[in-house]
Formats: C-alpha cells, structure tokens, sequence
C-alpha cells in the first residue's frame, strides 16, 4: 500500500505553462466526450482542482475505484474533480465499449465521478491532452501502466 501510494503522490504533476507565443496554454483547453456520449470541455474545471486518472477494469490496480470514488464524494464540495480516462493502451485490460465500463464501475465501485469515452492516453493516438502533457513535461511524464494520475 505504501509502494502503491509513493508512486501516485510521485506521478501527480502540476500543469499550468505559457506558449512560446506567450498565449496561456493549459489542461482546460482540451475537450474529451463524457462516457455518455456528451461534450465534455474541460474549461468547465478552470478553478477546480482535477485528479486526472487513466482507467482499466481488469488490472490489479482496478480497486482503486474505490479510493478514487471517496476522494471524489469527499472533497467534490471543496472544488475537486476526479476525471476517470477509460484506456486499453495497457495489456488490453479495458476492452469493452463505453456503456459496459460505465457499469462496471457503476456495479462494483459505485462510480459517480465524470468519465470520459475510452482514450489512447499514450503513443501517437494518444487524447490532446496526454500528449500536451507529455510534449510540457517529458517523455517521463507519459503514463507507464493504468490508474496514472495527474493533479491539474
């Protein structure tokens, strides 16, 4: 439990940059859709605080919905996010379509917290966002395996 802890406080990165135009670039300026299919921006959590987190439901660290759930029904009234990316890019431990990782996650873990559709969050298909973020902060900075967080 220590080992799991060390390594999300050791992965949460903070991002806030200017462009070499000198135009504020950061986090909020990507969209994702909702798992449900609805644009979701990510403007709409400028002034929140946003544990970013890449998903799978068959991988060891699966139970950490759990933690994830009760930061989220904990601290959403004080202005934080829990924003689950659903990704195979990792074994292939997420491999079902949107509406039966929504229900997962509804059934086992009583999720709530927003969701995205399921996303590449590494390599050259990889969302916007993870690769601004990868471009921003290096190459280490790129998920190594499911349930990597980013504190944006």
């Amino acid at each position: 439990m220590k080992h799991i802890f060390a390594v999300t406080v050791l992965s949460l990165v903070v991002f806030f940059i200017q462009t070499n135009k000198g135009e504020a670039m950061n986090a909020h300026d990507f969209d994702f859709e909702s798992i449900d299919g609805a644009p979701m921006a990510m403007e709409n959590y400028t002034g929140k605080v946003v544990l970013l987190v890449n998903t799978a439901s068959f991988c060891g660290f699966t139970p950490q919905y759990t933690a994830l759930q009760s930061l989220w029904q904990n601290y959403r009234d004080r202005g934080l996010v829990v924003l689950g990316v659903p990704s195979n890019d990792f074994g292939g431990q997420e491999p079902h379509a949107e509406s039966d990782i929504k229900d997962f996650c509804v059934t086992n873990f009583g999720v709530d917290f927003p969701m995205t559709t399921k996303q590449h969050v590494i390599g050259p298909n990889a969302h916007p966002l993870y690769k601004w973020i990868v471009n921003e902060a290096g190459e280490d900075s790129a998920p190594r395996w499911n349930f990597h967080k980013y504190l944006i």
